[in-house]
Order: C-alpha cells, then structure tokens, then sequence
C-alpha cells in the first residue's frame, strides 16, 4: 500500500506543476521582448529627432538603456523583483508620455504619432504581463507547498493509524502530525512574497491595463495630430523673420522658426511618415510679412494638402522647439537628411 507515499506524491506534485512552469518561461519571453520593443522604438525616436531636444533627449536615451536592460535580466533570470521592476518602469513610461501629450514636460509637447501609439500599446501589454508574473508565485514554489501539505496530511494519516493500533494517538494528537502541519503554516511567507492567486493577479492587472489604455485614448484624442501643430499660421497668416544666433532667419506668424531640408525639391517634399510628425510641414498658402524679400509659392503633398515654399524649398517647423527664438533642428542630420534654418536672403 505505497499508494501515498511521500515521494510519489511529490513526483506526481511536479508532474502537474510542469505546464505552470512552461508558462512563467513564456510570460517571461514575452514580457522581455515587449521591453525589448519599447526600448527599440525609442532608441528611433531618439536617433531621429528627440536627441536634439532638452531634457527630453537625456530622458529617451535612459528609457532606451533601463528597457535593454530590464528585458536582458528578464530572460536571462526568473526574478519576479526584476518582472516588478519592469512592468512598473513600463506604466511610468507610458505617464511621462501621457503628461507630455496633454500638458507637456519640461517646455516640450509631444504631437500624436503612429509610433507613440503603438508604444504606448506595447507598454501597456509589457505591464500587463510582467505584473501577472510579479504578483504569482513560482511554479516550483506551488509544487514545493503543495508536497509539503501533502506529506503532511500523509504523515497525520499515517500516525493515527499508528495510534489506534498502538495506543500513540494522544502524542499524536499533542505534538505529531497536527504540530507539523501547523509548523508548515507558521512557515508559509506572507503574501508579498509568495504571490498571490492567478485570479486576483489577472484581476488586478486587468483593471490597470484597462484604466491605462483609457487614459492613452483620451490623452491621444485630445492630442494634436503633427499637421495641427504645425498650423500655427493660416491663409491669412504672413511669414516674418527673426535674428537668431546673429542670423535673420524666416519664422512663422507665431514666431517658431522654420527650416528646409536637403533632400527636398523646389515641386517635391521627401518628408513623409515619421518624419513628417517630427518636422511638420507649414501648410500654404501665407503671405510675405515685413522683411520677407523671397518668393512664396505651394507645391501639393501627396494627400493632397498645400506646402509652403520659400525661394523653391518645402517649409517645416521642428517640435523640438518648444518657442519663439528656438533653433535645435538647425543642421542636423536626421529622418534622412540635413536640416536648416531659412536665411530670409536665400
């Protein structure tokens, strides 16, 4: 009658355990490659416009390390501190980016864009993930709780068998088994590091992630798109100049300077995409304010919106400046191509 043997019950324990531990190695892949893809994107974004920006910029590249890093730990360990780290560096992530969309940080105010959507998505789902997996405990700490209390029930059955034949069952009743069992409860870590149930895990994360991406959609629906924010100016609106950095430079009517870039043609914009939320195009057609002595003219986007030209180059603003007076997309090289102030002589 070995059919509840102590040992059989703990291999029969880690059978049933072995799925539960496939899954946590899947959570933990990908949770990982959600970070890994965040990281991705905004290392892009750094490379392709943000690195330019104050404060901003700094901020990008550290989310761009702490996300590497937080997805190499998570394959590279089962820790449920590094999956708590890193669904919390994910929610924290998507707030900077919901601040910076509905009131801005730091001077600087993010546009919508195809890539902060699908960010802002991703870091939701990562959060999602690593939390469930944070908030449970390990496979091996199930199968290893659950053979203890069994062994114990074991054990208790088994010493009261003994005593209805030997007469042992009041040391059983007053320190054996039942002793045991409660030792093993006395033992049992709190909440807080054993995890909680997979429902209220599920739960609780759902909830998050439901309020998470409820805020991205307001925030996002009450964000300017690229093209609104560059349309700071309108057919009635005239172009002026500014002296920045000792040179007298084309702004708009709202002050922000504007820029041509170099791969541009004087009929033909190459600026589309990505690019084009970074580098809003102006939309014509303006008028020549004081000082403006080049030629105006529109050429017609591909979706069919009018650019201002000036002397045979395409117009753009820069959401790297926040202001008036601000020059940060002046000479770079970026989304492409080189940047450049429009000297009202050229």
């Amino acid at each position: 009658m070995n059919r509840g043997h102590p040992l059989i019950v703990v291999k029969n324990m880690s059978a049933q355990h072995g799925p539960a531990i496939g899954w946590r190695l899947l959570l933990r892949v990908i949770g990982a490659g959600l970070l890994i893809a965040t990281a991705a994107i905004h290392l892009d974004l750094y490379l392709t416009g943000y690195n330019s920006i104050a404060t901003i910029g700094p901020l990008f590249l550290f989310q761009v390390i702490a996300a590497f890093a937080l997805g190499g730990l998570m394959l590279a360990t089962a820790s449920r501190l590094v999956a708590a780290l890193g669904a919390g560096f994910a929610l924290s992530t998507l707030g900077g980016y919901l601040l910076t969309v509905q009131f801005g940080l730091f001077g600087f105010r993010e546009v919508r864009t195809t890539a902060g959507i699908v960010a802002g998505i991703i870091e939701v789902l990562a959060f999602a993930v690593l939390a469930f997996y944070a908030a449970t405990p390990a496979a091996e700490a199930l199968a290893s709780g659950s053979a203890r209390s069994d062994s114990a029930k074991l054990a208790a059955a088994a010493a009261a068998r003994r005593g209805g034949v030997g007469g042992t069952s009041d040391r059983v009743r007053g320190g054996g088994a039942g002793a045991t069992s409660a030792a093993v409860r006395g033992r049992g870590p709190d909440w807080l590091t054993a995890g909680v149930s997979r429902p209220l895990a599920a739960a609780g994360t759902a909830v998050v992630s439901v309020v998470a991406l409820g805020l991205l959609g307001g925030a996002l629906a009450a964000a300017g798109s690229a093209a609104s924010t560059a349309s700071s100016t309108s057919s009635s609106a005239a172009l002026k100049t500014a002296s920045i950095g000792g040179m007298t430079v084309l702004v708009n009517s709202a002050g922000r300077t504007l820029y041509w870039f170099a791969p541009d043609t004087s009929n033909k914009s190459a600026c589309y995409g990505s690019c084009a939320a970074y580098w809003p195009p102006v939309p014509g057609p303006l008028k020549a304010g004081p000082g403006v002595t080049g030629t105006l003219a529109t050429i017609t986007r591909t979706d069919g919106s009018t650019q201002e030209t000036y002397n045979g180059h395409p117009l753009y603003a820069y959401i790297g400046d926040s202001g008036p007076g601000q020059a940060h997309g002046n000479n770079l090289n970026l989304n492409g191509g080189l940047w450049h102030v429009v000297p009202v002589s050229a």
